[in-house]
Formats: C-alpha cells, structure tokens, sequence
C-alpha cells in the first residue's frame, strides 16, 4: 500500500480508503463488516470514511467495534455532519448547534476520543458559512478533530469557507470529499482547481460508481446487487456507459488487471488526489481492489482511456 498527503497538510493516508456507505450497518451483517475492516487495516488501509447518516448511525458503531482491537493512533477515521438525523428541526444542517452536539455522538456511536477528519457533508444554504467555519474551528481547538473538510461543496462554497477562516483567524478545510470517477469528472474544471489554490487534499467517494466501472453491468443487472437494490445508479446505467466500460474493459485486460484495478489507477494518476474511499461487501472484491494502489498508466495509455471517455473508439 502507497500513501499520500491530504493536501498540503501533514496527514498521510492510504491510496486506497475504505468506506461505509451503503454497506456497513445496513446489507452487510455486523460480523462480515468487521472481517472487511480487519482485512483491510492488515493490508495497510488506515483510512476509515464513516458519517452519521449511514445506515442512520449503525455505520459508526460497526467500524468503531471492528476498529478497537487496533492502535487508535495508526488510523485515519472520519465521519460527516449534515443530513436530518432525526425529525428534531435543530438535528440537520450545519449550525454550530447541530455541529456541536453530532460530534459528541458521533465519537460516542464509533467509541473513541477524536475524529481525524470531521467533514461537512454538504453545504448548508440556511446556516452562514462563518457559523459552520468557527464551530469547526472550534472543535479541533478543542481536540475534539484534527482536520475538518467539506463533501460534495462547490468551488464558490470552498473559497467562502477559506475567506472566512482566513478573516477570522480560523483553521480552513483541509480536504474536500466529492464524487469523482471516469464516468463523473464534475469536478475537474472549478473544484479540483479551487482545492490545489488552497492546499486541499481531494478524497473521492465512488470512485467505481457503485460498481459499474467494475463492469458487472455489462449484461444487464444481477439480483443482489447495488444496481438493483438503489437508485443511485440509474443515471449512469445508460448504453453510451455501458460501450464505454466494455471498452475500458479491454484495455484493462491489455494490461493484464481488472477494470476495476484500472479505474482506480486512473483517478490516482493526479497528485492532487489524496485516495480513492472504496466500499467493499467482500474480501475478495477488497484484495482487488487494493492491488490498485501503486499502478502506474502509461501516458499511452491515458489518452486511450480518455479516447474512450470522450466518445472515441479504442
């Protein structure tokens, strides 16, 4: 396993990051999550992604009860405030009220004393971004966090959130975590460019889309599987997606790896990406995807990726 700074801070973790959203603390039993996390922390993954909305809490407690047989200190574990945790207005959004009280659950649900990164899980329109800024600040003062960062904010919300850490004297975002892949490249044009001015690591969240760049929906979608049993794929489920994976999928078998191990090496071909964060419902489908880290794309290969992206044959 290879590291990487997140941004200019001083924080390294694992290319290749585990993740808790839509696995741990719902589909996958208990037991199953905690072989995964096990099996991924002795591989060399120190970074764990969880937020109190997975699985509406259970998420946390999952990867907190796998984690304690470690060193606390060895590990990078974050987890998000934002979404309605309950139907209590004040428990949602990113008010210093909401901020304050979640974390305090939140390190209670995983069992430990701090978070390492605390991200704000989107942004909040009805709360100033000064309020959400201090409180942040606030709690790595407190050393309640380390590090705090954004999820899913675009490039104007970030540069908001740094001027006003700078005119208060505060500790700014230190990482953004969006959603970025070869089918979903949003972020390239202002975000990406907004966090390199500002010394911002990038942690992607679904760096396979949910599977499809693993190439598992190529025939159709299997009962089972996350395609089936969400919507979050529906977008992309689309024929141009599916030629462009099948596509993908030859030059990966050029190269003697997987798709998914090509995918992955793609979004870490950028310095200015911290790690891709995975979720893994098996330890097979987890050793995969760990071979990732460490592959280097030729440029050849590169611009044969990109011909395939942009509507091109290979």
């Amino acid at each position: 396993m290879e590291y990487r700074r997140v941004g200019k801070s001083g924080l390294k973790v694992s290319e290749i990051a585990l993740g808790a959203w839509l696995t741990y603390g719902g589909p996958v039993k208990s037991r199953e999550a905690a072989e995964i996390i096990k099996a991924a922390i002795n591989e060399g993954v120190n970074f764990i992604d969880i937020a109190d909305i997975y699985s509406n809490g259970e998420a946390e407690k999952v990867v907190g009860a796998a984690i304690r047989e470690f060193k606390r200190s060895d590990l990078v574990i974050s987890s998000k405030v934002f979404w309605p945790m309950s139907d209590n207005v004040n428990d949602r959004g990113l008010s210093r009220k909401h901020i304050m009280e979640s974390i305090d659950k939140s390190l209670k649900r995983i069992g430990i004393d701090y978070l390492d990164i605390y991200y704000c899980h989107r942004f909040d329109p009805e709360t100033p971004v000064e309020e959400t800024v201090r409180a942040m600040s606030d709690l790595i003062q407190q050393g309640k966090i380390l590090y705090w960062g954004t999820s899913v904010w675009e490039a104007d919300e970030i540069e908001q959130a740094v001027a006003d850490a700078r005119e208060w004297n505060a500790y700014p975002p230190s990482v953004e975590q969006p959603h970025y892949n070869m089918l979903h490249r949003y972020i390239e044009d202002q975000i990406m460019p907004a966090c390199i001015r500002h010394g911002m690591g990038i942690t992607v969240w679904s760096p396979l889309e949910q599977g499809l760049l693993t190439g598992k929906y190529n025939d159709g979608v299997p009962s089972g599987t996350r395609g089936a049993e969400t919507e979050w794929l529906s977008e992309y489920l689309t024929d141009e997606n599916i030629a462009k994976v099948i596509a993908l999928g030859k030059v990966a078998r050029s190269l003697g790896i997987t798709l998914a191990q090509l995918a992955l090496a793609w979004i870490l071909r950028l310095p200015e990406i911290s790690c891709a964060i995975v979720g893994a419902t098996k330890i097979d489908q987890l050793n995969e995807n760990l071979k990732a880290s460490g592959i280097k794309l030729e440029q050849s290969t590169l611009e044969e990726i990109e011909r395939i992206l942009s509507g091109g044959s290979a």
